[in-house]
């Protein structure tokens, strides 16, 4: 990171001009003996409530540390209304989908344990820091939330029709994600399945749901590589 970068941190505390924030032990440490910031040094600042905001170190330590709040440098805005539904992979490729799906501009990430995911041991704490500091790297003003794993059995038969939800079907019988997205421009979900692909009898429960089945073509996709696809096409049509 360049000397003349500005930090950027998500803190979990309401931001206001003239306030003082102070900062985690985490980011103390991180501000002091990383970065090596000193008091009067500048950071920027967002709390996924009122914006982002300019502020002034007054004092640091590697333990504890706090700034005052000097001017809102960019107002809150909501994030996109589409959410992405993964099943858990390995440790390092569900971070994978985590910090690239928020770079992605997705509003909502849900874990979702379907027949042949292959791990159900999900830390959502781990997995709101990793959206945390992706959201700080990416400049957003908001963090995405990260919702509760849930089966995709509970997942279907609680859908609210009002959102539309789209799966990958590697069977082929969905329509090409691009033709099917730029169509609609409500409310969205994506559903994404594990390594393994979906059990028969899940597709067959999600297309008697009313699921928009979609492909991405002829090649089979690994989870973070399709889920990551479909969220790009679809955010590029919505932003266009």
């Amino acid at each position: 990171m360049s000397r003349n970068t500005v930090i950027r941190l998500y803190v979990d505390t309401p931001l206001a001009v003239g306030g003082e924030i102070s900062f985690n032990e985490e980011q103390s440490r991180y501000l002091s003996a990383v970065m090596r910031l000193a008091p009067g040094d500048a950071v920027l600042l967002f709390d996924g409530i009122n914006g982002e905001f300019s502020a002034e170190i007054v004092s640091l330590g590697k333990k504890a540390a706090s700034a005052a709040v000097v001017a809102r440098t960019r107002p809150f805005a909501p994030a996109a209304d589409v959410w992405l539904l993964f099943a858990p992979v390995k440790k390092d490729r569900t971070d994978f989908i985590i910090e690239k799906a928020t770079e992605l501009g997705a509003g909502k990430i849900i874990p979702v344990i379907t027949r042949h995911t292959i791990t159900d041991k999900v830390r959502i704490e781990r997995l709101r820091a990793q959206a945390a500091e992706a959201a700080e790297q990416s400049r957003r003003v908001e963090v995405p939330e990260i919702g509760a794993p849930v089966r995709l059995e509970k997942l279907l038969a609680d859908w609210d029709p009002a959102r539309r939800l789209f799966f990958m079907d590697e069977s082929g019988r969905g329509r090409p994600a691009a033709e099917a997205f730029g169509e609609y421009q409500g409310p969205a979900a994506l559903l994404v399945g594990p390594e393994g692909g979906f059990d028969v009898e899940e597709v067959e429960s999600a297309m008697a749901e009313g699921i928009h089945p979609i492909t991405l073509g002829r090649r089979i996709l690994r989870t973070e590589t399709a889920g990551m696809t479909m969220l790009s096409i679809l955010m590029f049509q919505l932003e266009q």
